[in-house]
């Protein structure tokens, strides 16, 4: 039963969006001489202005450029780095011109060639940086028939200039062409095709309606207040989080979003920008966090920041906040300004949450997936458990499916921002959806207050000979406390007596091993590892207990947002008798 007593804040108040189309231009009116981006004309220059009224100006510019091509109605992809020329054409396409298809541009050139096939995109436009890519991955797609380079300065007889396609559209609007202003977009119909990073198999084309993403990106809007804050904007924007939690979601509230130049810059960026709000995922924020750590043990004063951690959170249950004094040299490694880390596409350990909030850093995270247009759960930015994907997003309902004696199973959820289904894929669509309800394929559970916590991924799980499930995630969380263990995946190994046994197999974290203990013998090195398991072993029920484990040479093979594809690992023994 939910908890009656305990303190719930208010929402936050929004303004209604029916469509991508409605939020823009509310955005570009409500906001209008406030920047909405930063950008740098050249790497390592300036952070320089696009204010909300130029963004409005240079959206109709290139829809109406679009159109006069003969592509309303087309599937556009668009692939290259995080840049305002990309979200102009995803806003562009979106609102008026056809439909939007982005693209990792992470991908080899074969597979982009395969999903440009499948999404039937008869138009692209590309950063400077794939042309290359692209022009590999066209070949032999006769339905391409227009490119679009983003970085061009005058277009050729086969590319056209993103810039002249702008001037194009300004002029054509000042004779009066009004095709792109007056279009109307029905807020039901496929807007959005875009591919999952699946890690147990192939891709998905998730079909997204423009109400999808604005109702997730208002309902966000009522748990998360970033309005006239600075973001930073790390994740690529092809990933459904980075881009409706983000972009999107910033854009609606008035937030400026600054494009960031690569993981290495974080820092550098937030500190150029003065960005106070960070969305990343867990990889990012555990990075950060163990650079922290380790300076300070470089420093000498590690124990010293134990102590301040310790003390903050004690000053803080009594409503005394000191925390930026505290860790004012902290602060001023991530640029001076940081308020907001928010962590999505996979559980984070709830000890870098707590440890960043003692900091003087309100971190929490959300859960979803790309079929939810991303967000099904998030901790609000004024009440939060660490623990918790967080509470349902208001209009969303959520209920846990065959539940066990635990309260643990399947979570479904139902919401304006269910897609609309897999594109050309009805078999899978009528797997996951059921009368308007998204099957996530996630376990998990709600508490007495309603915050739902994920234990793990229903393909995952390992189902012992007695009927118990384990949650291969939970044992990795706690291996991977280990500083020296850099990646890790559990798994069940049939034993001789036909049952299923728990093993792990581990990449170890050879630098810090190098560091800490310099030249191994193979001896050695499990003995050191035999120690790590068994301290997880000792806290945990015996049934869960790791058997065996591997120590990898390599690291996994893994998505563009940096999870393990499962599907494509060689395990434990097999991986034995490769060696040998």
């Amino acid at each position: 039963m939910p908890n009656k007593n305990i303190y719930r804040p208010g929402l936050y108040p929004v303004r209604p969006a029916e469509s991508l189309q409605e939020l823009v231009r509310s955005s570009t009116r409500l906001y209008a001489n406030r920047p909405a981006f930063l950008v740098k004309d050249k790497p390592g220059g300036a952070y320089r202005p696009i204010l909300f009224r130029e963004v409005e100006e240079d959206l109709n510019a290139l829809g109406t450029a679009l159109l006069s091509l003969g592509l309303g109605g087309a599937r556009i992809a668009v692939i290259g780095e995080n840049r305002y020329q990309w979200f102009l054409t995803y806003m562009a396409v979106a609102n008026g011109v056809g439909i939007i298809c982005p693209l990792d541009k992470e991908l080899p050139p074969g597979e982009i060639h395969g999903l440009l096939r499948r999404s039937g995109a008869t138009a692209i436009v590309y950063s400077g940086k794939l042309e290359a890519a692209v022009a590999e991955a066209i070949e032999g797609i006769s339905e391409i028939r227009c490119l679009i380079g983003m970085d061009l300065p005058v277009s050729d007889g086969s590319h056209l200039s993103f810039q002249e396609l702008l001037q194009k559209g300004r002029r054509l609007l000042r004779g009066g062409d009004r095709a792109y202003l007056e279009r109307t977009v029905d807020p039901d119909a496929m807007a959005v095709l875009l591919f999952t990073s699946g890690t147990t198999g192939n891709s998905k084309g998730v079909m997204l309606s423009s109400r999808n993403i604005a109702a997730n990106t208002v309902n966000m809007s009522r748990v998360v207040s970033v309005s006239g804050k600075v973001g930073l904007s790390v994740l690529p924007m092809h990933h459904c989080f980075e881009m409706t939690c983000h972009i999107i979601t910033g854009f609606y509230q008035g937030c400026c979003i600054a494009y960031c130049e690569g993981l290495k810059h974080i820092s550098k960026n937030m500190a150029e920008a003065k960005a106070n709000v960070l969305l990343a995922v867990p990889l990012i924020f555990e990075t950060i966090h163990k650079r922290i750590w380790r300076q300070a043990e470089k420093a000498g004063v590690a124990q010293q920041l134990a102590r301040g951690v310790q003390l903050s959170k004690r000053l803080s249950r009594l409503h005394i906040h000191v925390e930026k004094q505290l860790f004012k040299q902290v602060h001023d490694a991530l640029g001076g300004s940081a308020e907001i880390f928010i962590a999505g596409g996979a559980p984070i350990d709830p000890a870098i949450i707590e440890s960043f909030r003692a900091m003087g850093i309100n971190m929490f995270q959300g859960y979803g997936m790309t079929e939810c247009a991303p967000i099904i759960a998030v901790n609000m930015d004024n009440y939060s458990k660490p623990a918790a994907a967080g509470l349902p997003l208001p209009g969303t309902r959520i209920r846990i499916e065959a539940q066990d004696a635990d309260g643990i199973g399947e979570v479904f959820c139902k919401s304006d921002s269910v897609m609309l289904g897999y594109y050309n894929d009805p078999e899978a669509t009528a797997q996951v959806l059921q009368d308007g309800w998204l099957c996530t394929g996630d376990y998990g559970y709600l508490d007495q207050d309603g915050f739902l916590y994920i234990t793990g991924r229903k393909k995952n799980v390992i189902v012992t000979k007695n009927g118990k499930n384990i949650f291969p995630e939970e044992l990795e969380s706690l291996l991977q406390k280990s500083d020296l263990v850099q990646e890790v995946m559990v798994y069940g190994e049939d034993d001789k007596d036909g049952d299923l046994k728990v093993c792990a197999d581990i990449f170890p974290n050879y630098a810090l091993l190098r560091e800490q203990h310099g030249a191994l013998s193979p001896e050695r090195m499990r003995d050191l590892f035999d120690v790590i398991v068994e301290e997880v072993n000792a806290q945990i029920p015996s049934y869960k207990r790791i058997h065996r484990f591997y120590l990898k040479e390599n690291d996994f093979e893994k998505t563009t947002t940096q999870k393990i594809k499962r599907h494509l690992a060689v395990h434990g023994a097999a991986q034995e008798e490769k060696k040998q």
